[in-house]
């Protein structure tokens, strides 16, 4: 039996639109539509990745930054706000000859809007002292490296360090977690810095199972997994220590 059906493609720029309403944006119809013309063009124009994504949940990631930078300053332009929340969010992920093309896209969406460079003070003095303490050279590239990890761990609760051997990905992590530890208690535009714990895994060293847990279909008896046992340890203590659970190895649809 055939059944007639309708499918709709979600109107990005309205969904936009009434999400910054809600978080107090003025000019939200028309920064709405900068929003979505930006990953629509970059959709375009940008060369295919596996890490790219354009999409709503990308969207969702640039509101979400844009109504933290509203909320520490609600006096700024709300258009040098968007600007730079679309920034933070897609600069770490971006190939550095698809940056350019960015670049220019985000220029001629916002041409009179000029991004000043950002003080971040104590994060940076803090980064370049925990290089010092690991025997690393404290060179611009890691450093902003370091600062995309911090911005994108700010509105994502998950992430990925993509990148070939050596390139890095273990000692920026380890970076910044040094350095946010050493200033804890410190503060940069409302957000506190606190002690950071890693927990760090193969996740292709065991199984599924052994991973993430499972269900015993003999005597339906559950047995948490590694990973859901250390989650499970980190919710239900009373501190305000941060937790970040790191998959060391390859990346797997799997996992």
């Amino acid at each position: 039996m055939m059944v007639p059906d309708a499918m709709m493609v979600p109107d990005y720029a309205m969904i936009a639109e009434i999400s910054l309403f809600s978080f107090g944006f003025s000019a939200a119809k028309v920064l709405s539509k900068k929003i979505t013309s930006t990953f629509k063009l970059s959709s375009e124009q940008l060369s295919s990745q596996d890490h790219y994504d354009f999409g709503m949940r990308a969207v969702k990631t640039v509101i979400s930054a844009a109504a933290n930078l509203k909320r520490d300053q609600p006096d700024a332009s709300e258009e040098l706000i968007c600007l730079r929340a679309i920034r933070d969010v897609n600069v770490p992920k971006f190939l550095q000859d698809d940056l350019k093309l960015f670049n220019g896209i985000v220029s001629d969406l916002f041409p009179k809007i000029k991004q000043e460079a950002i003080d971040y003070g104590l994060l940076d003095t803090g980064l370049k002292e925990s290089c010092a303490r690991k025997n690393l050279l404290d060179v611009e590239g890691f450093i902003g490296k370091c600062i995309q990890l911090y911005e994108t761990t700010v509105v994502r609760h998950g992430l990925m360090l993509v990148g070939p051997t050596g390139s890095g990905k273990t000692r920026c992590y380890e970076v910044l977690q040094d350095a946010m530890t050493c200033i804890k208690g410190e503060s940069i535009g409302g957000y506190v810095f606190e002690k950071v714990l890693t927990y760090v895994l193969n996740p292709k060293s065991i199984t599924m199972g052994q991973l993430y847990g499972e269900f015993d279909p003999m005597t339906h008896e559950w047995t948490d997994g590694i990973l859901s046992s250390l989650i499970r340890l980190g919710s239900s203590s009373t501190d305000t220590t941060r937790r970040w659970y790191v998959f060391d190895g390859p990346v797997d649809a799997v996992w």
